[in-house]
């Protein structure tokens, strides 16, 4: 049997975060070290934290949260596409021959070049405007990139990017780290934390390829 590959990235104190979102702090606050019952720790974090899931909520005011995300877009086959540009580009999916309803996930020089940094990337590689509407109108059902936004952070174009995909009724998951997975079709794993009303939530993600 073909062994599962995890494509999350592991939850630290310290780790990179969106600008604007809450810094990541791991702490122990019982230690059996140190006198207590039992080891237990807490954890203070933003829900776009690490690998994890947008829900429509996000983006769009009135619309579901992750705990109603439907399983379907996040369990299945689905689709790596390698990207080697430094922007997802229209040219680029076209050429992938992408189908409706597919997922697909996105290899970009983001895995493993941003996640060894510790510090916020920038100038990480994300999706156009163009590019953003391309997937919509093409009407897949899932997307996945290997860093903390599907919109670039240069370019300032979030807000645009996901609306089109949210709009279009298309999954989101980012933060992925695709540095030991091939271009190809994989099976799919992606369980979001079921927060109640919440506009996103960290996620286990792992896949397992197929072999031909």
């Amino acid at each position: 049997m073909s062994e599962w590959i995890d494509i999350s990235v592991p939850i630290h104190t310290g780790m990179a975060h969106w600008p604007d979102n809450p810094p990541i702090v791991v702490e122990r606050i019982m230690d059996i070290d140190h006198g207590g019952g039992a080891n237990v720790s807490k954890i203070s974090l933003g829900v776009h934290t690490g690998t994890h899931v947008d829900a429509p909520l996000h983006f769009t005011p009135g619309a579901i949260g992750v705990d109603k995300v439907p399983l379907d877009a996040l369990v299945g086959v689905a689709r790596v596409i390698e990207i080697r540009a430094d922007a997802v580009s229209v040219a680029e999916l076209e050429a992938a021959n992408i189908a409706r309803g597919e997922r697909i996930l996105l290899k970009t020089r983001n895995s493993p070049a941003a996640w060894q940094r510790p510090d916020f990337v920038e100038n990480a590689v994300a999706l156009t405007a163009e590019s953003a509407t391309w997937l919509a109108n093409r009407g897949v059902m899932t997307l996945g990139i290997d860093y903390l936004s599907v919109g670039s952070y240069a370019a300032d174009n979030g807000e645009p990017v996901h609306r089109a995909l949210i709009d279009a009724g298309i999954i989101i998951i980012e933060g992925l780290d695709l540095t030991a997975v091939p271009a190809g079709p994989c099976d799919l794993v992606c369980l979001p934390l079921k927060i109640a009303d919440a506009d996103g939530a960290p996620a286990r993600a792992i896949v397992r390829l197929h072999r031909s």
